[in-house]
């Protein structure tokens, strides 16, 4: 497998694996399968130290590891971390953007959300200072940025691997290269699987916000129960049970391209953006309760977002 094949499927694995704020999306074990999909996406001609045991399982155990980041009090962290968890994408129409105008840099989007609240600063009432001590109350999130940097990542580290065993790098090298891109696959595929819950593409992240005329949900469970209440009630994981329906990963275009890695990635994430009012709408229904009845339909549901996240990770890795 040369380079230029290796890039692409890792700009793949990423839009595969495609917190809203500080709620975790699906819980360990929903990750834990959502990073066992993927894998199972690769094509078998894929590098094959990432399909020993040892490290399935540390790409599987790091799919919690950007939430186990979130096990002290301390800001800097919490100011890194949260936001790459989620994108409020209603909050876009605020400041004219819309997914397709997003720039594909995080730096550049940052600026732009600046200009536009100086300009408009009678929009954007200040943040609760004693509620927002990490200053991330007033950011729409940076999911897409997170994941596609990600991406980035990993084709840097596959990159040097190559130059290792081509340039006859020592076995401790090799190694270590190859570990690097264990560590990188496991923690993309947390954010991506981020974004294949609804609740973490949306301000609905746990009950609705705002106007509500149709009476959804408000209760501030609603989060933990999709991402893993609702499966402990009603059997837990089947990863076998899902891996016959993963499509392979394909090949995805460069940063600039328009179907490229970061564009991929938030094509993904409105996709699932959608899903926010039908995963509501369900709620109202009672057909998210974990009854038995009930239960079929929004397995299948949500079991289909952890498809989806596994090709994505496919993709963009």
């Amino acid at each position: 497998m040369t380079v230029r094949d290796i890039s692409g499927l890792l700009s793949l694995i990423a839009a595969i694996l495609l917190p809203a704020h500080d709620a975790a999306a699906w819980d360990y074990e929903g990750h834990y399968v959502i990073n066992q999909l993927a894998l199972a996406s690769l094509p078998t001609n894929f590098p094959a130290f990432v399909f020993t045991p040892a490290a399935r399982e540390r790409i599987a155990f790091l799919s919690g590891e950007a939430d186990r980041w979130r096990n002290v009090s301390d800001l800097s962290l919490k100011q890194d971390n949260a936001p790459d968890h989620y994108i409020d994408l209603e909050e876009l129409n605020r400041y004219g953007m819309t997914p397709d105008t997003l720039p594909p840099l995080r730096y550049d989007f940052v600026g732009q959300l600046a200009v536009f609240r100086a300009a408009h600063a009678d929009k954007f009432p200040p943040a609760d200072p004693v509620r927002d001590a990490a200053h991330t109350a007033n950011l729409v999130g940076f999911l897409p940025w997170t994941i596609t940097e990600y991406s980035g990542r990993l084709k840097s580290a596959f990159s040097y691997l190559k130059a290792y065993e081509r340039a006859g790098g020592s076995s401790s090298e090799i190694a270590n290269a190859q570990a690097n891109i264990i560590y990188l696959m496991g923690v993309m595929g947390h954010f991506v699987g981020d974004g294949s819950q609804p609740l973490h593409t949306t301000i609905h992240f746990n009950g609705w916000a705002g106007s509500n005329p149709h009476g959804y949900t408000t209760n501030h469970t609603f989060h933990a129960w999709i991402d893993g209440g609702y499966f402990r009630k009603t059997g837990g994981l089947k990863v076998e049970s899902m891996v016959g329906k993963i499509r392979p990963a394909e090949h995805v275009g460069t940063l600039v391209q328009t179907n490229g890695i970061f564009h991929v990635v938030v094509d993904y994430l409105a996709e699932q953006n959608t899903l926010v009012e039908p995963l509501y709408q369900l709620e109202k229904d009672g057909k998210i309760s974990g009854e038995a009845k009930a239960a079929w339909q929004e397995r299948h549901f949500l079991k289909r977002n952890w498809s989806k996240a596994a090709k994505c990770w496919g993709i963009s890795g």
